[in-house]
């Protein structure tokens, strides 16, 4: 990986271990727009001025915008979140091989 793949590669993740930042972005994945109150129903357990600092975050690294319906994924957040389509099944396989580490 080339010196500049890793600065952005490091950017883009520290964007997303932000709390409840990859939430957000699942939680808009369905294409629909989502007003403030729903999309913080959506995620779950976010406060205000959490789910505020998020979307600010993702508007400004271009992955969420807002429109008169409400917020929305833009199409470098789709394009995001096709690219990690693959952990569900992944978050299967993996949870399904630390049950048995329990037994």
């Amino acid at each position: 990986m080339s010196a500049k793949e890793e600065a952005a590669t490091s950017q883009l993740l520290s964007l997303l271990e932000s709390r409840y930042a990859i939430r957000v972005l699942w939680a808009l994945k369905d294409g629909r727009a989502q007003t403030f109150r729903l999309l913080q129903d959506s995620v779950g357990g976010i406060t205000p001025n959490t789910l505020n600092t998020r979307i600010k975050e993702l508007r400004e690294a271009g992955l969420v915008s807002h429109g008169k319906s409400g917020y929305l994924l833009t199409s470098s957040g789709t394009d995001l979140l096709k690219r990690l389509a693959d952990i569900p099944t992944f978050a299967l396989k993996w949870a399904s091989s630390q049950a048995k580490k329990a037994v």
